[in-house]
């Protein structure tokens, strides 16, 4: 049965009798959502919310999709913000993440110079308004292809929170969202069009907090304890541990509080610590060696010290299997083709960076098939290890633009990412149907998955029992 919403006006529509998925193209059904994704990525891009406060941008999908018919399941894993959306029944159940937090204090207009609109506001600096938008348009058309079709799948839209910190996906992977699904997609704004299979590292956060003694800093030093003092004992001690760590690690730290002025000897202090390695197993160790060290430095300042873990991350587990399919898609489709005006600005954008950089023109075509080694982390990780899952990035941004970046909030608002972004949702949406349609590739993939991780492999969280720290960003 084929739905004639009024959402769908304008597209080609036939009238079949029976199974006819060879003869419908799913990627009609993805222009038809075109311009209706664009609005959604725009009003996502305007808002920027941080992580587990997107109330407006979670609203904003969920309602796209609501128009659309999908079943909301609202406030998944304790989570506000977070969301299922599903589509169709039986067949193999496809799952699609579609991101929307934004960065603290990266607000920037959609102008290829710095021009912050509003001081000290957010912005989608890593691109999640368009990727959130292109999962939903792509799970639109998905939908539409299915009663066109009358294919049998199941199409399942996982609105994820808080990816920049919150590890909002570990939640949900530990709370069973994941535990029906057969495949995930997922993608992410760049400055290039690549689907080689890829990992990165394992990661673990904590706050640690150090109380001590104030007193007069001048007059009764003696009687006072510094939390300070423990703070910089430990992150000396910390420093010194880098020449004996293995080569991979990455361990780095922000003092969020050194006291409130320096004729008081502060009570209270705190510093927040990432350690990364490409192993899980590693990073335990060697997040336990940091706890280590705060405690000794605690009992040389004869302070206090308390530790918070805020996050912890899995490295995403390659498939092999499915990035090959995506990357061949992603060939077959091409790369992004820019205008005059989008060349002006590019041209305008890479006279900001500072070293080198992708050469304009890299935008229409698609990097090499090859393993790459990321040395960042993503929430994704923990559900790679449970689901088969593959991921791939388009050129939402000028060539040479790095994330976190005023020059790819700028981007990400005008035509540059609205173009990267369909192309994401073409290559979301044919994907799905490939996997639909060869359900061998989703067994292979499966029996890639269980070989790669080990068969006695038994998920445990990084972060542990603790609930979402939904104030994180406040």
């Amino acid at each position: 049965m084929l739905r004639t919403k009024s959402w769908m006006l304008g597209l080609l529509l036939i009238t079949f009798t029976g199974p006819v998925a060879h003869a419908v193209d799913v990627l009609d059904y993805v222009e038809g959502e075109r311009e209706a994704s664009v609005v959604v990525a725009d009003t996502l891009w305007e808002i920027a919310e941080l992580g587990y406060l997107e109330e407006k941008s979670s609203k904003t999908l969920q309602n796209y999709l609501a128009e659309r018919e999908f079943i909301i399941e609202s406030s998944v894993a304790d989570i506000p913000t977070a969301f299922v959306a599903r589509y169709g029944s039986g067949g193999p159940t496809i799952a699609l993440l579609a991101e929307f937090d934004a960065l603290p204090g990266l607000n920037q207009a959609a102008v290829p110079e710095r021009l912050v609109e509003k001081r000290g506001a957010s912005g989608h600096a890593c691109g999640h308004h368009l990727f959130g938008a292109a999962s939903v348009a792509a799970a639109s058309a998905l939908a539409a292809w299915l009663d066109a079709t009358g294919v049998e799948a199941t199409i399942k839209l996982v609105g994820t929170p808080a990816e920049e910190g919150g590890s909002g996906k570990v939640y949900l992977a530990r709370a069973g969202v994941f535990d029906d699904v057969d495949v995930v997609l997922h993608w992410h704004p760049s400055d290039r069009n690549s689907a080689s299979p890829s990992t990165s590292t394992a990661n673990k956060s904590g706050r640690f907090t150090f109380k001590g003694r104030a007193a007069h800093a001048a007059s009764a030093p003696h009687r006072g304890r510094s939390a300070l003092d423990g703070v910089e004992a430990m992150n000396y001690m910390v420093n010194l541990m880098r020449e004996h760590v293995p080569q991979m690690a990455r361990i780095h730290y922000v003092i969020t509080d050194g006291g409130d002025a320096p004729n008081i000897v502060p009570e209270e202090a705190q510093v927040y610590y990432y350690v990364r390695h490409p192993q899980a197993s590693k990073v335990v160790t060697l997040f336990e060696r940091v706890v280590k060290a705060a405690e000794a430095a605690a009992m040389g300042t004869e302070t206090e010290m308390s530790f918070e873990v805020m996050h912890g991350n899995y490295p995403v587990m390659p498939n092999h299997t499915l990035a090959r399919l995506v990357h061949d898609n992603l060939e077959d489709l091409g790369g992004i083709k820019y205008n005059a005006a989008e060349q002006q600005f590019a041209q305008t954008i890479q006279k900001s960076f500072f070293d080198g950089h992708l050469p304009l023109g890299s935008e229409r075509y698609i990097q090499p098939y090859m393993f790459r080694q990321g040395m960042g982390s993503t929430d994704v990780g923990d559900v790679s290890w449970l689901v088969p899952t593959v991921g791939f990035t388009t050129a939402t941004w000028v060539p040479g633009t790095s994330a976190h970046s005023w020059q790819a909030v700028a981007a990400g608002g005008m035509s540059i990412g609205h173009k990267g972004m369909h192309l994401a949702t073409k290559l979301l949406a044919k994907t799905a149907v490939d996997l639909i349609q060869n359900q061998q590739l989703i067994a292979e993939a499966t029996a890639e998955l269980k070989q790669s991780r080990g068969f006695d492999f038994r998920y445990t969280a990084l972060l542990g029992d603790r609930q979402p720290p939904l104030d994180y960003r406040r």
